[in-house]
């Protein structure tokens, strides 16, 4: 069985690499960029996903059937994350019954 053979120094780059995103995160953190922390957190993040995929498991030397296999996977992901965001921002579009009862916010009859 032959397979691609990456140089060690990749893998070392790669590594230190990983590394400096990791510290960049753990900064990122104590910096206050408002609602933008969760958007570098996230792009750091994926960045840092592709490294490992493409390089540690070699995804970037397989076979191109290889990568729609995991392409599909990804594209699943969203589909599921879709689906739970939509409930979950859909949530208040429906007024919740208050029951026969009077109102709790309604000032009491003299």
């Amino acid at each position: 069985m032959s397979g691609h053979v990456v140089p060690v120094k990749i893998y070392v780059a790669i590594f230190l690499t990983l590394l400096a995103l990791t510290g960049l995160t753990t900064g990122v953190a104590f910096v206050d960029l408002g609602a933008y922390n969760t958007v570098v957190a996230l792009v750091i993040a994926v960045i840092k996903m592709l490294l490992v995929v493409l390089f540690f498991m070699h995804l970037r030397y397989v076979s191109n059937l290889t990568k729609v296999v995991v392409l599909a996977g990804f594209f699943w992901l969203a589909i599921l994350m879709t689906f739970t965001l939509s409930d979950y921002f859909s949530r208040h579009w429906v007024d919740q019954p208050t029951g026969w009862g009077p109102s709790i916010s309604a000032p009491p009859q003299p």
